[in-house]
């Protein structure tokens, strides 16, 4: 049994440790709780700082789209006074609707902070700075171009009349821009068989082609029926409603007489003048070309496409390869 004097020297050798692992523990509460705290607080300053970003983003498309506004009328050399005069004057050719009407103050707000502007409003803008209706909308986010695009996920139950928006110039449509340069090039073809990949370009370069009427050929390298009336390589438009082959006298010159794109078997394609004797269709070939008139039963074998009423012929080939080519396939012959 440990005497008095020793109970109190451990008593008092123990109490230091007790007392350093009372302030130990202490401390090191202060500092979890100062850690936490911290944490807690660069939290709070981070989603606070996340939160502002997100925010800014959000409302920054607004003011981004009245600043462009801004830009479109400072170009154009105007104020926001003579805005406002100008949409007095579309509201009174609407039979005095207030609705048209810009002021001063709703212009620089919407500049200012990007409100989005009812669709009179939108409409007197699209009138006083020339812009069309759907730029200024695509400015607030509204692509008009798309509803051709929704419409289609959204099957209606009921019939009902379709109804198709009039593309501007700057509409893009579907259109070959690459073709096949495999051997089909050689041989007379229709154009929707050689394309070999489709794009986008604008319907201005296109308002001439009658898409709804006509169909396209391809003259083939090889193929001197018509030369030099139609070079190898030109494409001409068919107008598939005019079927039926023209009887001889009906026309003046060479250049008056008609000329047909024909299908014969085995999907291949003949470009010529034709003749009709009952059951025998012939192809006659330009004077000038060293191709033979070609005999076939008709329609057994031979079926008219339509007649050729265009042309896009090069004149002259800058590449010397090509024409190198084009010659080398008339020695053939």
């Amino acid at each position: 049994m440990a005497s008095p004097e020793t109970r109190d020297s451990h008593q008092v050798s123990f109490e230091p440790i007790g007392v350093e692992r009372t302030a130990f523990w202490v401390l090191w509460t202060l500092n979890m709780q100062a850690a936490t705290q911290k944490r807690q607080e660069l939290k709070a300053s981070l989603t606070a700082e996340f939160s502002s970003q997100v925010s800014v983003e959000r409302v920054g498309e607004s003011p981004r789209s009245g600043e462009r506004l801004k830009q479109i009328r400072i170009r154009l050399g105007m104020t926001t006074r003579d805005v406002a005069a100008y949409s007095q004057r579309i509201s009174s050719e609407e039979g005095e609707n207030e609705d048209y009407c810009i002021s001063n103050a709703w212009l620089t707000q919407v500049e200012n902070t990007g409100s989005v502007p009812s669709v009179h409003k939108l409409f007197s803008l699209s009138v006083i700075y020339r812009q069309s209706f759907g730029d200024l909308l695509r400015l607030f986010g509204v692509d008009l171009t798309k509803i051709e695009d929704h419409q289609p996920l959204m099957p209606l139950p009921n019939t009902y009349r379709s109804t198709f928006r009039a593309a501007g110039d700057n509409h893009a449509v579907s259109f070959p821009v690459h073709f096949d340069l495999g051997a089909t090039l050689n041989g007379t073809n229709l154009l929707s068989r050689m394309i070999r990949l489709w794009g986008e370009i604008p319907i201005a370069v296109i308002r001439n082609l009658d898409l709804k009427h006509s169909t396209y050929g391809f003259i083939g390298f090889k193929d001197f029926m018509m030369y030099p009336f139609l070079r190898p390589g030109t494409f001409v438009q068919i107008d598939g409603r005019s079927t039926k082959v023209q009887k001889k006298g009906l026309w003046r010159t060479q250049f008056d007489r008609p000329i047909y794109f024909v299908e014969l078997r085995d999907d291949e394609y003949a470009c010529s003048w034709c003749e009709l004797d009952g059951r025998e269709l012939r192809l006659i070939p330009h004077p000038c070309s060293p191709c033979a008139t070609r005999f076939l039963p008709f329609p057994d074998e031979a079926e008219i496409v339509g007649r050729v009423t265009g042309i896009a012929m090069q004149l002259s080939s800058p590449v010397q390869a090509a024409q190198g080519h084009i010659a080398k396939c008339a020695r053939q012959l």
